[in-house]
């Protein structure tokens, strides 16, 4: 019996040799100090090092332990990287145990530790069983939620807690996913169940298969995380891209894209193509083509300098071009603005990002400001310089205060009339025909009508001719003073006395040449003057000047005849605001 039992220390010492030679799980024996003991050969196998060669050295060489079981990455022989799942024992007789065995990746993705940075990152778990239909949630998705951790909940109550239709919609997007096998992934607002705030959730999910197959799901399993920020923060860049568009719609602005590296250009609004006459399937135009057969060649140095600048000083580009539009060929005046992206700085930009306006029509509008503006300044001037010579005039042939008075007052009427009807037409034209009516028509008693009209005192006839401001003014004068005499010492000083004025427009002059002829009959006998007035002053000299007209009078006894040639000049265009 005694041999016996002297035997049995020795056979179990052989077994746990053996079970620790022959065990399919790695075994490592450290002491207190740290230092490996003891490794036995499959572990040293799978760290791909000889038997023995890690007896002695420090725990340290392969990696970081813990005093409780967890999943640590120790390094094997040739440098590479393995994890491992350790099960320390406790420290007896200055001895550790471990046992340790390679997990799969998967495996470490789930593992404790990991659960940390899913609750940092904001997403919980969860799992949904068709046999009972409840969804068992972790502990983040249980607080995302408003639920109580361990607590079921039923797809039910998850249900009561979404807005009207989210229910059907998410439904019809899990069943389509289900059936081609993909996962699948919503979002959608829903009420805390804790305080019934409104949250918006992110949820992504999966099938998982029956053990048996047969294409039968068991469960969804799947995580959840709060989207809120994210949403607001979505909602807002659309609602502020938005409103980008109406302003941009409003001002008529089109919105592009330049990108340099590969020269291609992103028009972002109709607006874009509008302005440059293209269709979207003609395409946008990157910068080769705009600046060799687009832009006006006069134009491109500017331009090009233009980026240059931008792109030295990092500033804002702002210039201006004309382009011949697509649709029609004309061309358009355009202010370009944008700014250059850059990834980081004191790096070459990616990008250009800017606005595209057309101007053509203000800048013509500044232009025929500028240039009524001037003819403003040119107008008053001699307006000033007529008013000039009517004071003196007057008042060299006035015999008294009265007839000062009365002549000086008539003819600054008539040049009142003259730039009445020049202003009633935008100040740029005005009608021989209005002309002669305003100054005659008290004297007309009647209709003023054609020379076929024997018996009307006044006769007009002639073709519609309008006349620009600076014929218009010294003809206008002229035509008072032909009236003012006539209705003193001619025809319209007797009642039976009559005028007949004729005009046509004849070939010759830049715009033809208006022949003008003043006939009076009926009147007191004529004699020629005996000195010359202001009115044969007005009609020698001013016409001759100004209207650059041959003027020719005479004196014959039945009445007073003038005759007049004044070559019209070529009308402005640009004084038309309508053209």
């Amino acid at each position: 019996m005694r041999e016996a039992s002297e035997q049995a220390p020795h056979r179990s010492a052989d077994l746990r040799d053996t079970a620790f030679a022959q065990a399919p799980i790695g075994i490592l024996v450290s002491d207190g100090a740290g230092l490996i003991r003891d490794v036995n050969p499959y572990l040293c196998d799978l760290l791909g090092y000889p038997a023995g060669a890690l007896d002695g050295r420090s725990l340290s060489v392969l990696g970081a332990v813990a005093p409780r079981a967890c999943i640590r990455r120790w390094m094997r022989a040739d440098g590479t990287g393995l994890d491992m799942r350790l099960r320390p024992s406790p420290m007896r007789d200055d001895r550790q145990v471990f046992v340790v065995e390679a997990v799969d990746p998967d495996e470490v993705v789930r593992a404790e530790e990991n659960q940390a940075a899913l609750t940092a990152a904001g997403l919980g778990e969860w799992r949904y069983d068709f046999t009972d239909g409840r969804v068992v949630l972790s502990r983040r998705a249980a607080h995302l939620l408003g639920y109580t951790p361990g607590m079921p909940v039923s797809w039910n109550a998850l249900k009561a807690t979404l807005d009207v239709g989210e229910a059907a919609r998410i439904r019809v997007q899990v069943r389509a996913a289900l059936k081609d096998g993909q996962p699948f992934a919503f979002e959608c607002r829903l009420r805390r169940a804790r305080d019934g705030a409104a949250v918006d959730v992110g949820v992504r999910g999966q099938a998982i298969p029956a053990a048996e197959g047969h294409g039968r799901t068991t469960a969804l399993v799947g995580v959840v995380e709060d989207v809120t920020t994210r949403v607001e923060a979505r909602n807002a860049l659309r609602d502020g891209e938005q409103r980008l568009r109406i302003a941009t719609s409003l001002a008529a602005l089109g919105i592009f894209e330049w990108h340099m590296l590969d020269d291609q250009a992103i028009w972002e609004n109709e607006r874009m193509f509008a302005i440059f006459g293209r269709s979207a399937a003609d395409g946008a135009l990157g910068k080769r083509e705009f600046l060799e057969t687009v832009l006006h060649p006069e134009d491109r140095p500017a331009f090009r300098a233009a980026i240059t600048q931008a792109l030295r000083e990092d500033s804002t580009l702002a210039v201006s071009g004309r382009i011949r539009r697509l649709s029609d060929g004309a061309w358009r005046t355009l202010d370009f603005a944008g700014r250059f992206e850059r990834d980081a700085p004191h790096r070459l930009p990616r990008r250009l990002i800017g606005v595209v306006a057309d101007v053509t029509e203000r800048r013509l509008a500044e232009e025929r400001q500028t240039l009524l503006i001037r003819e403003l300044h040119h107008r008053v001037k001699n307006t000033l310089a007529t008013v000039q010579a009517i004071v003196g005039s007057t008042a060299r042939t006035a015999s008294s205060i009265e007839s000062f008075y009365e002549a000086f007052v008539g003819r600054i009427m008539s040049l009142a009339h003259t730039h009445s009807v020049l202003t009633e037409d935008t100040w740029q034209t005005a009608s021989l025909r209005t002309l002669l009516a305003n100054e005659l028509k008290p004297y007309a008693e009647g209709a003023l009508t054609g020379t076929d009209d024997g018996d009307a005192r006044i006769q007009l006839s002639g073709p519609p001719i309008d006349m620009s401001s600076e014929i218009a003014v010294p003809i206008g004068m002229a035509i008072h003073e032909l009236t003012t005499n006539a209705a003193k010492y001619g025809a319209l000083s007797t009642r039976d006395g009559r005028v007949a004025i004729t005009w046509a427009l004849e070939p010759g002059g830049p715009a033809g040449t208006l022949r003008f002829s003043w006939v009076e009959s009926g009147g007191p006998p004529v004699s020629p003057p005996t000195r010359q007035g202001f009115g044969s002053r007005l009609l020698q000299r001013v016409l001759t000047a100004q209207v650059r007209a041959e003027v020719s009078m005479a004196y014959p006894a039945e009445g007073f005849a003038l005759t007049m040639l004044a070559p019209l000049p070529v009308r402005n265009a640009a004084l038309n605001p309508l053209a």
